[in-house]
């Protein structure tokens, strides 16, 4: 929520950004800028690019920007002028006026010549702001993290027969899981992972279901996972869903005696299963596995750490994101405001995105599987070198959340679905 000005009284809208589709031109000059009723100031002599917030010490996504533009000005010293105008104080009115500032927080972008080359209405963190003068050319002073690795560090020499077609995960004979399909039989390594193929699957569940083959956990031989029984129990220490195949209920009986849990069919399983979904993009998760998403106080889940940002593009709403460390485990917590970045917990929390070449040698996503987020660029770098096969790059999270509300409707319709984005 954000105040609108007008004839000098505050009230409450929500808003959203606005691009005034200039270029960012960057030269040799003097701005002049009102910053009182009636004075003028010379910008730069450097001819630097400028940001003006114009805001009032009362708002609180006024309150919230405030440390991240003290930020930006001492960070990009030399490189970009920061201005905050308090539009609270009468004699900042005439300027609010002369910029058409309806509501606040607003910040103005201009390029060296002074022409406004772009504005947003509402709450954008530091990153948000960093990231448009980027797209717009801004010459600025290095920011967020630089780690990456585009090569991997060991060549996949695993039969394609044990290499999981959804996670890329090692397959044990004993869980496999077997679908024909047009191009050849792809093999899972989880009943997990076959309830998450057929959320993703955009056509032909039904025929893909009835095609299925789950590996008994006793003899390994292949059975139709339709007609199986299955045992179903939970890991101790997480609560993880742990899911065995049998052809015969008198066999799962016996492993139920020693090892406990619940024998169920497969419709069981499967309503289950598919009992939990990513709030971006509609993929079966285990709680267990993913990050909380808090939507507007409603409780969600997301798929990776990058489906989790994108909950926001999808409802619109503000979010808390909980994620586990890829490393360790220890929480990343982000919330945002307004489709930005409000807050990060630790601040010195990054994102992975994993990306390979595919068949035209363009870099596109690895798959929600490859993704996460960790504490620090520490941490990512020590996960990157237990994990030789992974590829990808440092991001910040702003940028991960930027890259989901780039996404047009139709593109979230189809996000994640095996077809439109898996690089296999």
């Amino acid at each position: 929520m954000h105040r609108v000005v007008t004839n000098s009284k505050f009230i409450l809208e929500a808003t959203g950004g606005r691009d005034v589709g200039h270029k960012l031109v960057i030269g040799v000059c003097v701005i002049l800028v009102w910053l009182g009723a009636g004075a003028l100031v010379a910008a730069d002599l450097n001819g630097l690019p400028k940001v003006v917030d114009f805001g009032d010490k009362v708002c609180i996504p006024c309150q919230l920007m405030a440390p991240a533009l003290a930020e930006l000005k001492a960070e990009q010293a030399g490189k970009l002028q920061v201005e905050f105008v308090a539009v609270g104080e009468k004699e900042n009115l005439p300027l609010a006026e002369k910029h058409r500032i309806n509501m606040i927080p607003t910040q103005i972008f201009f390029d060296a010549t002074g022409k406004e080359v772009w504005r947003h209405e509402g709450f954008i963190s530091k990153h948000g702001i960093l990231l448009k003068w980027k797209e717009l050319g801004a010459d600025l002073n290095a920011f967020g993290p630089t780690f990456k690795r585009l090569e991997a560090a060991a060549k996949d020499e695993r039969p394609k027969d044990q290499v999981c077609f959804m996670c890329d995960g090692d397959v044990d004979p004993k869980t496999m899981v077997t679908v024909p399909t047009e191009k050849g039989k792809v093999h899972l390594c989880s009943a997990h992972h076959l309830f998450v193929m057929l959320s993703c699957l955009q056509k032909d569940v039904e025929a893909t279901e009835k095609a299925a083959e789950i590996a008994d956990a006793v003899s390994g031989k292949p059975i139709p996972a339709l007609t199986a029984t299955f045992l179903y129990g939970m890991e101790e220490k997480t609560g993880r869903p742990t899911v065995k195949a049998f052809a015969e209920r008198a066999e799962a009986e016996k492993v139920r005696q020693a090892e406990g849990g619940s024998i169920v069919g497969y419709e069981v399983l499967k309503r289950k299963e598919l009992a939990n979904r990513c709030g971006f993009c509609d993929r079966a998760v285990y709680p267990e596995d993913v990050a909380l998403v808090k939507i507007d106080g409603l409780y969600s889940w997301g798929c990776c750490a990058h489906c989790a940002m994108g909950c926001a593009v999808r409802t619109g709403k503000d979010l808390e994101v909980h994620q586990p460390d890829g490393l360790t485990g220890e929480p990343v917590t982000v919330k945002t405001l307004g489709g930005y970045v409000s807050s990060i917990e630790p601040k010195t929390a990054v994102a992975w995105f994993g990306k390979r070449k595919n068949a035209e040698g363009k870099f596109v996503t690895a798959g929600c599987f490859h993704q996460g987020f960790f504490v620090n660029e520490e941490n990512l770098k020590k996960w990157v070198e237990q994990h030789p096969l992974e590829t990808g790059e440092a991001i910040t999270i702003e940028q991960s959340l930027r890259d989901k509300m780039a996404l047009s409707p139709g593109q979230v319709q189809k996000a994640c679905k095996i077809g439109e984005c898996s690089p296999k």
